[in-house]
């Protein structure tokens, strides 16, 4: 069983969801928290972005926490445009992929670091399948909440599970 291409289509169906989610929301809304410690649909997408280039750029041969890395700063909401967001939101998901395109089923033994920290591949990739699901959960809440009654939804609709399942495979 090759476990690589059923991870890079995991994080394609997550960024799927998160790109659904993000497009539905209002220029301004990007930057919207509903209080002081919570963080915004932008903060999450800078959050995002910063540790998928971190732990992604040399993956196999350099810790996954790069020196130049300023993470407190990806928690700072510094009102960027939506094209800016964007672009740092697509070149995070770019580093992302691009690892996974030298990526083999041999590799997921090896030993990789974070923070100093020895891990398997595989341990690695599950760790970050598991925390950018936990932040794209934020940006679907965050916009269906902002969004309301104009919401549309990107899984089954409450009360639609029966077409859903008459429909069949």
């Amino acid at each position: 069983m090759e476990i690589l291409p059923t991870i890079v289509q995991d994080f394609r169906t997550l960024k799927g969801l998160a790109d659904k989610a993000i497009a539905q929301v209002r220029d301004r809304d990007l930057h919207w928290q509903p209080d002081k410690e919570s963080n915004s649909i932008a903060v999450i997408m800078k959050h995002i972005s910063g540790n998928m280039i971190s732990r992604w750029t040399d993956f196999l041969t350099s810790d996954g926490e790069k020196p130049n890395r300023n993470r407190d700063a990806e928690f700072e909401d510094d009102q960027v445009s939506r094209e800016e967001l964007l672009k740092r939101w697509e070149a995070g998901w770019d580093c992302l992929f691009r690892a996974f395109d030298v990526l083999s089923e041999s590799d997921i033994e090896k030993t990789v670091y974070i923070r100093a920290e020895p891990y398997t591949v595989l341990k690695a990739i599950t760790w970050q399948v598991r925390h950018y699901s936990y932040h794209i959960g934020q940006i679907v809440y965050i916009a269906k909440h902002l969004r309301s009654e104009e919401w549309k939804n990107l899984s089954t609709p409450r009360g639609k599970s029966g077409d859903y399942l008459r429909r069949g495979p």
